[in-house]
């Protein structure tokens, strides 16, 4: 029922997990979609969990994306970089029109405790999650205010209200995003423009499986991630993890005109789940 035909949409961390599901979402419902994501050489050696996509998934993504009929742009972004996210901004209006839609799905952690927490970490983390959907925003926003429509949802957590231990950093960089938001909104209200935060709790997704895998490297009582994640979804009330599709069709609603009062809101998608 969502139409989102003549729109153009800028998704980050597009490449996997919940940013690959919400820029096919868009795609289907019939949005231009231009996707960026960190695109580098081998895991070895990193201590976040993000997962890096190597140059070869550039093609996977775009012929995926493109195989729903409208305009595709896929390419590395680095949001910790202004002069990058620019220039990749340009591109990606170059090929797909201005954006009328922004989704901030870039986002990294660690299981490190504040105690040997570097600095080089804490920034990677936060500038990631934080500051780079600053820069994404400011990148699109006058344009959005000058047209007088624009829709931004920024891919937060529960994290941003709720404590997870041995996760500073990323608990401190969802509650900015939350901060972020509610400015952002309040900026772009008096000009047809949204801005909400979407908090779930554990989505299955790479990034979660890599995270699980650090804390269970980190706690080190012999059990195996899998079984980790099993407690996870027992541990939901509905007994379950929940999936990227689940917040892509919440993000694909907030893009469209039936929710232009819908702004300045944290959504959380839990299964009941306080974290």
């Amino acid at each position: 029922m969502t139409n989102l035909t003549s729109r153009s949409a800028i998704v980050t961390g597009g490449f996997s997990g919940m940013g690959f599901a919400i820029a096919t979402a868009l795609a289907k419902a019939g949005a231009n979609v231009a996707v960026g994501s960190y695109v580098a050489s081998p895991q070895a050696g990193r201590v976040d969990a993000a997962y890096y996509p190597g140059a070869d998934e550039i093609e996977r993504v775009r012929s995926a994306l493109a195989a729903h009929g409208t305009k595709v742009h896929a390419a590395h972004l680095d949001v910790r970089d202004s002069a990058l996210t620019n220039l990749f901004f340009a591109q990606a209006q170059a090929a797909v029109g201005q954006a009328d839609i922004l989704v901030n799905a870039a986002g990294t952690t660690a299981e490190q405790p504040v105690c040997g927490h570097s600095d080089e970490l804490w920034d990677k983390i936060v500038d990631t999650n934080l500051t780079g959907a600053f820069r994404t925003t400011r990148a699109v926003l006058p344009g959005m205010i000058e047209r007088g429509w624009g829709r931004i949802v920024n891919i937060g957590s529960t994290a941003a209200s709720v404590g997870w231990k041995d996760n500073p950093a990323y608990c401190a960089s969802k509650a900015g995003l939350l901060g972020l938001t509610r400015c952002v909104a309040l900026e772009g209200a008096a000009h047809g423009v949204t801005c909400v935060m979407i908090s779930p709790t554990w989505v299955e997704t790479e990034l979660m499986r890599r995270n699980v895998a650090q804390v269970v490297e980190r706690e080190g009582k012999g059990r195996s991630a899998e079984e980790l994640m099993d407690e996870f979804r027992k541990g939901n009330p509905q007994g379950r993890m929940m999936q990227p599709e689940e917040i892509a069709a919440l993000a694909v609603f907030l893009c469209s005109d039936l929710a232009k009062g819908i702004t300045m809101e944290n959504i959380q998608i839990t299964g009941g789940a306080l974290w």
